[in-house]
């Protein structure tokens, strides 16, 4: 991680391919987000470190230097704590990984050629904390973007945290641990249903015995990590791929049976019917290693 601090702020080395404009474009997709505000090209999020909470302000320069500035006098007083948000910030913008092998890749498939270049130093924009990445993916399945989006600031507004800054709230994603303590009837006024809400919980449960963490999915395999997020309710294969793609980063993670995944194909190759499981494996094998780019790229075309 190259990065360094000027007036008590943190710039950081950006990466090759990197385009602040492509990220942006995905960052701004959805008016409801409820965890980061865009205004000006500047994001405005709170990053929490433990029990730590840091108000950051991020901008770049020319697609070269990230510069976080901290607002609200939350700069972290302690510099392995402002490491900690360096981190953070590397894992949310994928900043570690090399897309020269996909831009090559990319260039010669007749899916990605046009992504590729459309949306030119987009990265998978991830979700670095695990529980905020389980909740989002349990949230979002079978109902629109949009509704997902509403259960979120539902779920946000009514258990997490916030600074307050500039007359504005900026939030944090509910812990874990308070989670646990609840039961379905206390996300009762929450519009989703009630097995939604029992997942979360036992999801929290879970995380908040240890039995479940990032630390742990991290140190398995591919294979060894789908399986243990499958075995957990409410968790099938595509929950289980979107989190092993945006939060644990592996990079062969492929949530094959995506909507939006197959929509975009359908739509690129100009197809009457929608592509079949078989068909997608097929075009995807140039994409080895690089299923979850490709995903997420296929998934720019349609939003």
């Amino acid at each position: 991680m190259k990065w360094h601090e000027v007036n008590n702020n943190i710039v950081i080395t950006l990466p090759k391919h990197f385009n602040m404009n492509a990220n942006l474009g995905y960052l701004t997709r959805e008016k409801n987000e409820c965890m980061y505000e865009i205004e000006n090209d500047s994001i405005t999020k709170v990053i929490a470190i433990g029990e730590i909470r840091s108000l950051v302000q991020v901008n770049v320069m020319k697609n070269k230097q990230m510069i976080v500035q901290f607002l609200n006098e939350s700069r972290p007083i302690e510099s392995w704590q402002r490491e900690q948000v360096v981190k953070y910030i590397h894992e949310w913008f994928d900043l570690h990984n090399d897309l020269t092998p996909f831009y090559e890749m990319a260039k010669a498939d007749p899916l990605l050629k046009i992504p590729a270049e459309s949306f030119y130093g987009l990265r998978v924009i991830g979700i670095p904390d695990l529980f905020e990445a389980l909740c989002w993916g349990v949230l979002g399945q079978q109902i629109n973007l949009a509704f997902a989006y509403t259960l979120k600031r539902q779920f946000v507004e009514k258990f997490g945290d916030f600074i307050e800054w500039n007359g504005k709230q900026f939030w944090v994603f509910p812990s874990y641990e308070r989670i646990a303590q609840l039961t379905p009837s206390d996300l009762a006024d929450i519009k989703m249903t009630v097995r939604k809400s029992e997942y979360i919980i036992g999801i929290a449960k879970l995380m908040a015995s240890g039995e479940l963490s990032r630390e742990k999915l991290m140190k398995m395999n591919f294979k060894d990590a789908e399986k243990s997020l499958i075995k957990i309710r409410g968790i099938g294969p595509w929950t289980a791929n979107y989190v092993l793609m945006r939060c644990l980063r592996f990079r062969t993670a492929f949530p094959i049976d995506d909507v939006g995944l197959i929509n975009s194909i359908k739509i690129l190759l100009n197809m009457n019917q929608k592509p079949t499981k078989d068909e997608i494996l097929e075009l995807s094998i140039p994409w080895k290693n690089w299923e979850s780019y490709a995903t997420f790229y296929l998934w720019r075309v349609l939003y």
